[in-house]
């Protein structure tokens, strides 16, 4: 698995974009901001949407960090498309689904569970220069916090020693 502080694997790949299933993304694409990366295993599960519709909730909250969100899997942009019109709380997502179908970036990040074929529920914070900040890694079984995300973020945006359950606006440690 990539470790904190190496430089995020560049990346393109296919992804759903609004209703576009034709959408590609790049890492470049958020060059000079923040950028939460999030992989959850696959369409037409049950843990995943929760997930999906609570990142998607959260978008407004990660753009007032100046920072960017991009889901994905590794099943294809059409996939993606086919789940997010039959499933009501995913339709209007407000962030891009990557499709990462040929495995390369789940490989490459060290999340691809191979026994399962399929990415593990993984979420990566990127900093400005594109060094990986923050990994959270869940059991299949259990859904992350996006808030959770974001008190890290806001957190490793100080720039600062923040103590255990530290939020934003909170004293951090001055040594």
């Amino acid at each position: 698995m990539i470790q904190i502080g190496q430089k995020c694997p560049d990346f393109e790949v296919p992804a759903l974009k609004g209703d576009d299933p034709n959408a590609t993304v790049k890492l470049s694409d958020y060059s000079g901001q923040w950028l939460c990366l999030y992989f959850y295993p696959l369409d037409f599960t049950f843990v995943c949407p929760t997930e999906i519709k609570a990142f998607s909730d959260a978008v407004p909250d990660f753009e007032d960090r100046e920072c960017a969100v991009l889901g994905g899997s590794c099943d294809s942009a059409f996939s993606h498309l086919g789940w997010t019109q039959a499933k009501e709380e995913l339709k209007e997502l407000k962030h891009p689904l990557l499709a990462d179908y040929k495995k390369e970036l789940s490989s490459a990040l060290g999340v691809l569970d191979h026994e399962k074929g399929a990415s593990q529920r993984a979420t990566f914070l990127i900093d400005p220069d594109g060094i990986v900040r923050f990994i959270y890694v869940t059991d299949l079984n259990v859904g992350r916090s996006p808030e959770e995300v974001l008190r890290v973020l806001d957190a490793l945006q100080t720039d600062e020693l923040c103590p255990c359950n530290w939020k934003k606006g909170e004293e951090t440690i001055q040594v």
